[in-house]
């Protein structure tokens, strides 16, 4: 979809074709798909969660993903693609690895490195630590962008974290699989309502090993339209207008209207 101002931003995002691709193969498939979002005039891609090394992995296999120094090879990327890119890789911390999404701009600097919060059954929890932080805010053109990693964003406390730090579009590289396609078809469009926000959920499609991914990759407008969907291996785009987080929070005050004080105290007992 197509706006016009001076406070639009185009972004793209990639559904990427699951498979046992090794790590060169899947950064070469990153590379295309960011030429192809650049070409499209996007000035940021978001690309699947994990989507440099693939997510369902052995220990000794995603140990092995560390050899390729993945944060450098996506600054690489995005400076010969001349666009910002966010992409899912694992990254070595104190104790262990963590499931990361990284930003990096067209210039090569990483502008961001979001670490998930909320790990999701026993593949997550068997391969990574959990991150520290709700969420992570970053700014790109004037349009502040925050970074959830699936599954932290099925829980409404971390995208209304978003939305109360300012943020007008959220990005969530994804690898939801089968049999939750409620969440990428309703969830995500509810998250954006509720707290008049841009929601962009990039997802894998088809299988690898034991998971089937369900695709239905979207970006979706602060009024829970679904601006565009991806379909099969795909990079698709849409306007991201400042202007509109605005003026959805104007006509919509969520977060004007929230009473803090009652939730944080929990419900009362009268009985």
């Amino acid at each position: 979809m197509t706006e016009t101002g001076h406070d639009v931003t185009r972004v793209a995002l990639w559904q990427a074709p699951a498979g046992q691709w090794s790590v060169p193969e899947r950064l070469e498939r990153l590379d295309g798909a960011a030429v192809r979002a650049s070409r499209a005039g996007a000035a940021l891609l978001i690309a699947p969660e994990m989507v440099m090394t693939g997510y369902e992995l052995s220990p000794a296999e995603l140990e092995a993903t560390l050899e390729y120094e993945l944060l450098d090879r996506l600054r690489e990327i995005a400076v010969r693609s001349r666009i910002a890119v966010l992409a899912g890789l694992p990254q070595a911390v104190d104790g262990g690895i963590v499931n990361a999404a990284a930003m990096s701009d067209a210039a090569g600097s990483v502008r961001a490195v979001h670490h998930k919060a909320h790990l999701f059954g026993d593949l997550d929890r068997s391969l990574f630590l959990s991150g520290s932080s709700a969420v992570t805010v970053t700014e790109l053109n004037g349009v502040r962008i925050a970074i959830l990693i699936c599954y932290d964003a099925e829980f409404p406390e971390t995208v209304r974290e978003a939305a109360l730090a300012d943020a007008h579009l959220v990005a969530v590289p994804t690898a939801q699989m089968e049999p939750f396609e409620f969440v990428a078809d309703h969830l995500v469009r509810t998250r954006a309502w509720e707290n008049q926000i841009y929601v962009a959920y990039a997802n894998h499609v088809g299988v690898e090993r034991e998971l089937t991914y369900v695709g239905r990759s979207s970006i979706v407008a602060p009024s829970g339209q679904v601006l565009v969907r991806a379909d099969g291996d795909d990079v698709v785009v849409a306007d991201v207008s400042v202007d509109r987080v605005t003026a959805g929070r104007a006509a919509n005050p969520y977060l004007d209207d929230r009473r803090p004080d009652l939730y944080l105290e929990g419900a009362r007992d009268d009985s």
